[in-house]
């Protein structure tokens, strides 16, 4: 049985997709905590065994090395479908592969929920919302993205899994879910994914240079992992109604690039210096969720302040960087009884 906050329930086997990624790799750690069985897919291509080792003496979780893009079976009761790159610096290296990966990802989620009349739930971004011109933004702005551009192949990817789902729907009876995920950040991330946080951390640790595209003006919402996870939790668990329709997760705390770029130095005590370069193509100028709709159909709102989320994360980094460069952390075994450890598949 698994201890839920409205009382007592039954456990359930849930899939997680990219289940050794940075998101994922928390996500399988509450869903463990919390008594359930998982069964975890990653290529590694962006994930790390190192994000899911220290969950193998929980005898109720599994990993597999699996492509998403290609057929695969579970018998399940939840799928959560994290897996695709999500940095520039990674799928702009495989566009190809980060589209087949976001459409055909998504098919086979979808047929595997079909078949096991299990609910789905598509971790979408707010990429979809391209460089918006419309401020916050709402789930019904339907955005304003580039389609044949170096970002493109994220942005259409992630649109065309939310079109897919939706088609999906209108044709079978399954029970879905889609998440636009804002920017996230928090331990396990990667030191060289090229995401504004861990580039800032790891710059002020090392001492160099902080590099600040254009004038640093255009904002972001950060949203710390442990919040996101939290919404994507009451996401799967709601019911059709309130989960029928898309629904932003982040924080809506906006701050511009500039400010987060002084505060980590401020926090690491670093001696780096701001070094501006040229914007990149397609760069959003605003990035901020309306979270009306997680409010009012989840009871959902970040709690983790931009300051104590930052605090863990530099630690996180401080940590990984002292032991050459390679990224680990202190073992967190789960709460659930532990079983005999299981090997990581690949």
């Amino acid at each position: 049985m698994c201890l839920m906050e409205m009382g007592i329930a039954m456990c359930k086997r849930i899939l997680v997709t990219g289940a050794a990624g940075f998101i994922g790799s928390h996500l399988c750690e509450r869903l463990i905590n919390e008594g359930h069985e998982v069964r975890g897919l990653d290529n590694y291509y962006t994930g790390s065994k190192a994000n899911v080792s220290h969950l193998l003496d929980a005898g109720s979780f599994e990993m597999r090395r699996h492509d998403v893009a290609k057929p695969y079976w579970e018998q399940v009761d939840q799928i959560y479908n994290l897996a695709c790159p999500a940095s520039p610096v990674h799928y702009q290296a495989l566009p190809v592969d980060t589209m087949r990966t976001s459409f055909l990802g998504a098919l086979h989620a979808l047929e595997i929920a079909a078949a096991c009349n299990a609910k789905v739930l598509q971790a979408s971004t707010s990429e979809v919302y391209g460089d918006p011109n419309v401020h916050p933004q709402p789930e019904d702005y339907w955005g304003n993205v580039n389609p044949y551009g170096e970002r493109a192949c994220y942005d259409e990817g992630k649109r065309s899994a939310e079109a897919l789902f939706y088609a999906f729907r209108q044709e079978q009876p399954v029970d879905t879910r889609i998440a636009r995920i804002f920017n996230t950040y928090g331990p396990r991330m990667q030191i060289n994914d090229g995401r504004v946080v861990s580039n800032f951390i790891v710059q002020a640790l090392k001492g160099q240079d902080i590099t600040v595209y254009g004038e640093g003006q255009q904002t972001r919402s950060f949203c710390y992992v442990d919040d996101l996870v939290e919404g994507l939790i009451r996401l799967m668990r709601s019911g059709p109604e309130q989960g029928r329709d898309p629904i932003n997760l982040g924080n809506p705390g906006e701050f511009t690039i500039r400010e987060l770029a002084e505060m980590v130095i401020d926090m690491t005590g670093s001696s780096s210096k701001l070094v501006f370069l040229p914007l990149p193509a397609d760069d959003p100028q605003q990035r901020k969720p309306d979270i009306s709709r997680a409010k009012e159909n989840l009871e959902w709102a970040p709690k983790v302040p931009l300051k104590d989320g930052l605090a863990k994360t530099i630690d996180y980094f401080d940590h990984a960087l002292s032991k050459d460069g390679q990224v680990s952390e202190p073992v967190r075994l789960p709460n659930a009884a532990a079983g005999a450890p299981l090997s990581l598949a690949g």
